[in-house]
């Protein structure tokens, strides 16, 4: 907890603002434009689903969307503070329409601070790990030492393997975004590439923590040791203690020549890393061949760091593999579809009685057969025959 918060677990919105203030002109105007590009496709996001309606036989079905009610934003604040996961993750949520967004980061730097205040969260909390988890779901009575904490019906945000597990825990009582492991990326290249881009992209990776993955798939094995040079240089150049972190993680990174580009999108594509960026001589033709990943960066000037800092797309994306089968974070985590029907004409809707009555006897449900029946202008039900 920051010296002027000693004794409260929870930081007011004036203090927020004031934070922000404090900043530079240079730091609050990049603040605010990274704010603003999120939320815009935050926003673009969350008008590509609307409710729906279609007619069924007597009546109509459809959709509605709407959000939670409160989301729990979680920023890690252990190596680096990092207001760029708070404008992911409490945006995201107030352009879903959340009307409660609380957010969690352990000691709060006051860049942190000035980013929940211009995200719009309502809360915050300094406090880290499973206890943050756990107090979001949960909830907080009011003391004291803190305000209100409310449960929140969805937590998102990456953490370390204390948080993770914690999410785990909650996950049912509240919803969550996914269970995040170490930090990814893969570049896919050819000998066209610059190899100092490349280095200068996987030590931005491994510099996240000593656990992060950098991996390369090249068809080119002179473009794969340029790549080890730079990088190597590169380190060498690297100040502390973020130099070590990323000769740490470099340790359980590695390359991979590869007989073709098929072969690369392959292995690729059995990885699903986090982040995926492809160098090649045809960049966008490549990409669209990739499958996996979770965030997918075209071209040598698209690069990783530009989507960390606010492109648009969301930065909190899947890992470990889970690319193959969901997506990162985005206004859906915090939505809810839910489906409907109605009945207008009874009469017009006795074909979907009668398959009723028919598929509820094949599946031995003689329950919901009989309450279809109930409804048949043209039997009568089995239990007034008994």
């Amino acid at each position: 907890v920051p010296a002027d918060h000693t004794g409260s677990y929870t930081v007011s919105k004036e203090d927020c603002k004031a934070a922000y203030d404090g900043l530079s002109d240079e730091e609050r105007t990049a603040l605010t434009n990274i704010h603003d590009r999120v939320l815009r496709f935050a926003e673009a996001q969350r008008k590509s689903v609307t409710n729906m309606e279609i007619d069924i036989p007597g009546g109509k079905a459809g959709q509605t969307v709407s959000p939670c009610r409160a989301a729990g934003c979680y920023a890690p604040g252990g190596r680096y503070p990092l207001p760029s996961s708070v404008i992911m993750t409490a945006v995201t949520a107030r352009a879903a329409g959340c009307k409660k967004v609380v957010l969690a980061s352990p000691r709060p730097a006051k860049i942190t601070l000035a980013a929940a205040y211009i995200s719009g969260a309502d809360l915050v909390l300094c406090i880290g790990g499973a206890q943050a988890i756990a107090a979001m779901a949960y909830g907080v009575h009011a003391s004291d030492i803190g305000e209100e904490v409310p449960p929140c019906d969805v937590i998102v945000g990456p953490g370390n393997k204390w948080v993770t597990a914690a999410k785990s825990m909650v996950q049912g009582h509240c919803g969550i975004d996914m269970l995040a492991g170490p930090s990814e990326v893969l570049v896919i290249c050819d000998g066209t590439a610059d190899a100092e881009v490349i280095a200068a992209d996987l030590i931005a990776q491994a510099e996240h923590d000593v656990v992060a993955r950098a991996i390369l798939l090249s068809t080119s094995q002179d473009m794969i040791n340029k790549v080890d040079e730079a990088v190597s240089y590169q380190l060498s150049k690297l100040v502390e203690p973020n130099q070590a972190t990323a000769r740490e993680a470099m340790r359980q990174s590695f390359a991979v020549l590869c007989d073709s580009m098929d072969q690369c999108i392959e292995i690729s594509d059995a990885i699903a890393p986090e982040h995926l960026e492809v160098q090649t001589e045809n960049s966008q033709d490549v990409a669209t061949r990739c499958a996996n990943y979770g965030g997918l960066f075209v071209g040598a000037n698209a690069a990783e760091v530009l989507g960390d800092y606010g492109a648009g797309p969301n930065h909190t994306l899947p890992t470990g593999g889970t690319g193959r089968y969901t997506g990162g974070l985005s206004v859906f985590n915090f939505l809810r579809i839910r489906t409907w029907m109605r009945i207008d004409d009874k009469a017009a809707s006795q074909s979907m009685v009668d398959d009723s009555i028919v598929m509820a006897r094949l599946e031995g449900l003689e329950g919901h057969a009989r309450a279809a029946e109930v409804r048949s202008t043209s039997k009568t039900p089995a239990y007034r025959e008994q």
